[in-house]
């Protein structure tokens, strides 16, 4: 019988985050633990029927077996999915019209594990909509009228179909370098390819299902983690190269110069595309994306609209503004016609897609897209990060010029420049993002920030 330390609630409280569940597999996240969310997920939403999918991890097919027995004894019907990608899952929630469950934390280590839940349609559930309750129901035991259906169900090309009819390719053969980092990916990206025949030469890099990760972490917003894809994309002398995160939900791009592309640069490219598709549409930018995303959707006759980061918040704010398209500068990207949720591969297809229309390389096509210097997010190690903040706040207010707002952290702008500091919800750090006009401006705002930052280190 699984350790019941885990339905403490000192460690209940510490898994379960703003939006999904986390935490180590044995002492944090076990079996029992999945079974009691399983009926707590089903009381809570009032799901009748739930479909369920799971990564790679070892822990993944055990604790998704689980979770479909609270839930059938909650007295839900399960539809199991498999492996799957995160987006996949969001893809089956909202194409069979059920609740939706996905075992899986990302691009954590391997010792982690995770769940994230949405009601029917994709629609997410976060901590102000519905996990919390979850959470304080995994105490009881819940056990229904009647005893719900197990059943399984292939998604995978259905998936891959709605993807392509979103984002079709037609143009120029490409040839594409792809880093699953042993993650997702792996199973999705041949799904969707094979569906593109002669439009693309796919080169796959670990693309073996791996949740120990042998090759590198599957987080690609660490630079560390793309070493490998920029060397293979120079040595193929490719168009493109995509790197997924473990769960496939997130996609960063390298050009054909084996350079990073920054994710506001891919906004402004999608952004560019939804609105040539829809002109005068609303387009969703987190507050730390680049200054140049709002620039770009104002030119374009569309409606730009500032958030706070985090996929809650995004997917709300489209839903009441009705928002073709958000994306974040983490490497979300979210769409309309995908039931308001993130795709690391449709966002891909329109990279390729856009590419594969011009003559153009990848560079020179997102240049326009390319007007500031940003520092990327720098994490440092605060004990009392009120008191940084507030100091900051204090500096910072008196200078010529500048601008303060609270939507998210403290955001300090400028007509040169910008910054944002923001407090994790998980760990005792303060987050940095900062961009200016140029590369000095930005490196002087980012140095003179973090010196009161880290004035006490």
């Amino acid at each position: 019988m699984p350790d019941a330390t885990t339905l403490d609630q000192a460690n209940l409280q510490a898994i379960f985050k703003a939006y999904d569940v986390r935490g180590t597999v044995g002492d944090q996240i076990d079996e029992l633990l999945a079974r009691r969310i399983g009926g707590a997920f089903v009381a809570v939403t009032g799901a009748s029927s739930v479909v369920v999918g799971y990564d790679m991890r070892p822990s993944s097919p055990g604790l998704a077996q689980a979770f479909a027995q609270g839930a059938t004894q909650a007295g839900a019907d399960v539809v199991m999915i498999g492996l799957a990608s995160t987006d996949q899952l969001y893809f089956a929630s909202g194409h069979l019209d059920q609740a939706g469950v996905m075992f899986t934390a990302s691009h954590n280590p391997a010792a982690y594990n995770g769940i994230k839940m949405c009601r029917p349609g994709a629609r997410p559930i976060g901590a102000e909509t519905g996990l919390l309750e979850i959470r304080d129901a995994v105490s009881t035991e819940v056990v229904g009228e009647r005893t719900g259906q197990i059943t399984e169900q292939d998604v995978l090309a259905d998936y891959a179909a709605h993807l392509l009819s979103l984002a079709p390719i037609k143009g120029r053969r490409l040839k594409v370098v792809a880093d699953a980092g042993n993650g997702m990916a792996g199973l999705t990206a041949p799904a969707v390819f094979e569906k593109l025949g002669d439009a693309a030469e796919l080169i796959e890099m670990y693309f073996e299902l791996d949740g120990t990760f042998p090759n590198h972490e599957a987080n690609p917003i660490e630079p560390a983690n793309l070493v490998d894809l920029q060397a293979r994309v120079l040595a193929e002398q490719a168009d493109i190269g995509l790197a997924f995160d473990g769960d496939a939900d997130r996609c960063f791009l390298v050009d054909e110069r084996g350079e990073l592309v920054s994710p506001s640069t891919l906004t402004g490219l999608i952004a560019a595309r939804e609105l040539a598709r829809e002109p005068g549409a609303t387009i969703i930018h987190n507050l730390i994306t680049s200054r140049s995303v709002p620039q770009i959707v104002t030119e374009l006759g569309g409606t730009p609209v500032r958030t706070r980061v985090g996929h809650s918040f995004i997917k709300a704010t489209m839903a009441e503004t009705d928002a073709i398209f958000g994306g974040e500068h983490s490497g979300h990207f979210y769409f309309r016609d995908f039931w308001r949720a993130d795709s690391g591969m449709l966002a891909a297809l329109h990279a390729l897609a856009a590419l594969a229309e011009g003559d153009q390389p990848l560079s020179e096509l997102l240049a326009e897209f390319v007007r500031f210097s940003s520092s990327g997010e720098i994490n440092s190690t605060v004990a009392d990060q009120e008191s940084v903040v507030g100091e900051l706040e204090t500096e910072w207010s008196a200078t010529p010029g500048v601008s303060i707002d609270h939507l998210d952290g403290l955001t300090v702008a400028h007509d040169d420049w910008w910054f944002n500091v923001r407090a994790s919800n998980t760990e005792p750090l303060l987050r940095l993002n900062a961009e200016g006009r140029d590369e000095a401006t930005m490196t002087r705002i980012r140095d003179d920030v973090l010196t009161v930052i880290r004035r006490d280190q």
